[in-house]
């Protein structure tokens, strides 16, 4: 089961807000300007930027999900433990910031575990969920879903049912559904949020989108995306979003510098009104009273529906 606690019926279901922990300089659009090896010499921001949003939330009354990398756990533990404290769910989000099908099973299966044991070991909390950089579970990357079982997460919440350039599954279902391994174990599948707009399949889970979009645009779509039944949405914002001050690199394609840096210095205000347009929680909890009836399994390229 995943955690909460049953309630009482609510007129409308409580969407999770996620906050995927990385710094600027981690990101696939500045890849191609920096380097891993040169990370630890970078001004990091990632404290400042996330203590923000702890903020804004202790302000609102919001509980959210940290995915945290690894790699920030690690060299910033006191952040870790500030998340903790405040009474948010703690989720893994990798060690490297890699996506998953660029790694081998055996590379992706060890820096998962490293990232999960340093988390768990900082928080004393067991960490079941899990979030793939890069939305980056493809039809190439499915034997993460096996990985995943094997070292102990319960839920996962990395596969985008779009066509992306980068990454989706746009023939998996758009509503939270249980995922039977090939193991036999079982895995609840959190999916990005998506709804239908001028007869296309578009993202409106947050990140780039929400931050490309005008306002009331996106809080339409967005609206728009639960009002097929009971099904909570999914939000997610990264840290450096927030911050329009954060160091801008030169050398890199059209579509990075727009994916990267456009509308950085809205994007905090923004944000604030949609925690006021919307009642969030954390992803488990907001799947309390969710009906587990779709059941899919991983097969070698796609996911298949269990009838």
């Amino acid at each position: 089961m995943l955690a909460g606690t049953t309630t009482a019926k609510t007129p409308a279901p409580i969407n999770a807000m996620t906050i995927d922990v990385e710094d600027y300089f981690h990101t696939l659009a500045l890849s191609g300007a920096v380097s891993r090896t040169d990370w630890h010499r970078l001004p990091s921001r990632v404290e400042m930027n996330t203590d923000r949003l702890l903020e804004l939330f202790e302000q609102q009354n919001v509980k959210a999900t940290f995915f945290i990398l690894g790699w920030v756990a690690e060299r910033f533990p006191n952040l870790v433990h500030r998340i903790a404290a405040g009474g948010h769910e703690i989720g893994c989000y990798g060690y490297h910031h890699e996506s998953a099908h660029d790694q081998l099973p055996a590379t992706f299966r060890e820096e998962t575990r490293r990232a999960k044991f340093l988390l768990e070991d900082l928080t004393g909390q067991s960490v079941v969920g899990y979030r793939a950089v890069n939305c980056s579970v493809t039809r190439t990357s499915l034997w993460v879903l096996d990985v995943l079982v094997e070292l102990g997460f319960k839920w996962d919440a990395s596969i985008y049912p779009i066509y992306h350039d980068q990454y989706g599954l746009p023939e998996t279902p758009s509503e939270p559904y249980t995922i039977i391994t090939r193991s036999g174990r079982s895995l609840f599948e959190f999916p990005f949020t998506t709804t239908h707009f001028m007869g296309l399949q578009v993202p409106v889970s947050g990140g780039g989108s929400f931050r490309q979009m005008p306002y009331p645009l996106f809080r339409y779509l967005f609206r728009a995306a639960g009002q097929s039944g009971n099904t909570p949405r999914v939000f997610y914002l990264h840290p450096w979003e927030i911050d329009p001050e954060q160091p801008h690199f030169s050398g890199l394609s059209l579509i990075s510098r727009l994916r990267h840096y456009r509308h950085l210095k809205p994007c905090f205000k923004q944000f604030k009104r949609l925690l006021d347009d919307f009642h969030f929680t954390t992803l488990s909890q907001s799947l309390t009273g969710h009906r587990w009836a779709t059941t899919y399994t991983n097969l070698d390229g796609s996911l298949v529906q269990l009838t």
